[in-house]
């Protein structure tokens, strides 16, 4: 006879690693998409970069993982069909936002789809009000981060090369954007693929795999890999939202995203801190509209963008509590 809870627990793999690889091209933009736009890459050159250095970040930490797995919901609390339904819910949302190109957060969507479904489980009780205000407010201070460095770094670059002609700025900083894309592509993966890695273990944990909340190798590898491989599927999409809807970059204001928006990310990756990718970039290159004038930021694209980031936890959890509701009947709680 199949054994219900291992069925459950290879569903809620499967479905983890398939949030991972969608999170992979849903955010391949954050990534490269300015350097994409700058044309200091060309598409394929910039995805293929991204997907390796993905990879190598998602192995670097795994803070972030403990973060997810413990701070949202009560483990004592905790059963396979949450962990399933809160994922579920986050894909159909990523999905969602995707298809119609908006810059939504991944983050964002697995912690509303944790939270709504536990809330299904057994109510409010199973949420872990202390380490949703920690995260809530990590993904909050890290965006205001992310637009003030972008504003700072493009006024010192600017005052720096004052005397400098336009067209040798761009060539310098066209290759510089080599360098700070990767360092997107390397931050990238220590925040979001510990997300994956927070949801699989946190299953394990339930099933009675491990009996404490430590990341097995083969969970780093199998989510670095997968969201290595969604990267590499690209996400062409939100590319164009991002790099050339938002905010018209050139090569120096391009460097200046990557290179704000990779500091407050591998910062807070390494205190264990989860930042959503697309909050900082997006945030990152608004402070570089900023700082050129009001009227070079199209507010038209910021309001579809701030509409999604307000949206997207109460929409995860809501979308997560109807799975709970419709899996229970079929495969129990």
């Amino acid at each position: 006879m199949l054994d219900l809870a291992f069925l459950m627990l290879c569903l809620v793999i499967v479905a983890a690693l398939l949030f991972d690889y969608i999170n992979g091209f849903h955010d391949t933009a954050n990534a490269i998409a300015t350097c994409v736009s700058t044309r200091a890459l060309s598409v394929k050159t910039a995805i293929t970069m991204a997907a390796v250095l993905n990879f190598v970040g998602a192995m670097a930490f795994t803070k972030v993982a403990k973060t997810i797995g413990t701070g949202i919901v009560n483990i004592a609390d905790l059963t396979q069909m949450v962990v399933l339904a809160g994922v579920i819910g986050a894909i159909i949302w990523n999905l969602i936002t995707w298809y119609y190109g908006m810059p939504s957060s991944s983050s964002h969507a697995i912690i509303g789809g944790l939270m709504g479904a536990m809330i299904a489980h057994v109510g409010t009780s199973g949420l872990v009000a202390a380490g949703i205000k920690k995260i809530v407010l990590a993904l909050i201070l890290s965006p205001i981060l992310g637009s003030l460095a972008g504003f700072i770094f493009v006024v010192i670059f600017s005052r720096i090369f004052a005397n400098k002609t336009p067209t040798g700025v761009n060539r310098g900083f066209r290759r510089a954007q080599i360098f700070s894309a990767a360092s997107m592509a390397f931050s990238h993966g220590t925040a979001d693929a510990q997300k994956s890695m927070g949801v699989i273990t946190m299953a394990l944990l339930s099933y009675g795999s491990i009996s404490a909340f430590e990341v097995p190798m083969w969970v780093k590898f199998s989510c670095a890999l997968v969201m290595a491989l969604g990267t590499a599927a690209g996400g062409w999409r939100i590319i164009k939202t991002v790099g050339s809807d938002f905010v018209k970059l050139q090569p120096m204001t391009g460097f200046s995203v990557d290179l704000s928006a990779s500091c407050v990310i591998t910062g807070a990756a390494m205190l264990g801190l989860p930042t959503s990718t697309t909050h900082v970039v997006t945030s990152s290159i608004l402070g570089v509209g900023l700082s050129k004038s009001l009227s070079s930021v199209n507010w038209m694209v910021a309001q579809r963008i701030l509409t999604a980031w307000v949206l997207t936890i109460p929409a995860s959890a809501f979308v997560s509590y109807l799975t709970y509701q419709a899996l229970t009947p079929l495969l129990g709680k």
